[in-house]
């Protein structure tokens, strides 16, 4: 399968750990390099400004798609190749799966988490086959995919967590 446009779902803040700013603009040479088109959540703050602006650094493609009511919060990035104004988070993450090839997961928070989850559970009802990547910059989802193994040791998955995702520890090792 090529991906043509990989979406990335990662926080609107930095966090604490320079790796996960370091790993976001590494990706985004690699996306721009490779001639992908980052479709992300519009932000021009935190990883996922940083994510933009690398793609954008090297003249690659960014697709934004932010919500009214994120406008002020998230200040949407001025200098993308799109961006798309929606009406509330449900219709943010449908364009940004219907414009997507593939998904990645950078360290965030509970929209992260959200966008994530679903993705997943669209997968697994046979919605999309989209394929999921999770970078786990610094080890930052180790208790996550601990968890996820849980629920599949418990028999609450219908199939492994490496069918339904692909788990990287540096930019690098995505392999598109």
């Amino acid at each position: 399968m090529s991906i043509k446009s990989l979406a990335a779902f990662c926080g609107s803040k930095s966090g604490n750990n320079p790796l996960f700013i370091e790993h976001a603009k590494q990706l985004g040479y690699i996306i721009a390099q490779k001639d992908i088109t980052l479709v992300y959540g519009g932000s021009n703050k935190g990883i996922m400004g940083a994510i933009a602006n690398a793609v954008l650094e090297k003249k690659g493609r960014v697709i934004g798609v932010i919500p009214k009511v994120l406008i002020e919060w998230e200040h949407q990035h001025m200098g993308l190749t799109e961006l798309h104004e929606v009406a509330d988070m449900h219709v943010r993450k449908a364009m940004l799966y219907e414009k997507c090839d593939a998904a990645i997961i950078l360290a965030g928070g509970y929209g992260t988490l959200d966008e994530f989850f679903e993705m997943l559970t669209w997968n697994q009802l046979s919605i999309h086959n989209k394929k999921i990547f999770v970078l786990n910059s610094a080890g930052f989802y180790d208790h996550l995919i601990l968890h996820l193994k849980k629920m599949e040791e418990e028999c609450f998955l219908y199939d492994t967590i490496l069918k339904r995702m692909t788990i990287i520890n540096t930019p690098e090792e995505l392999l598109l």
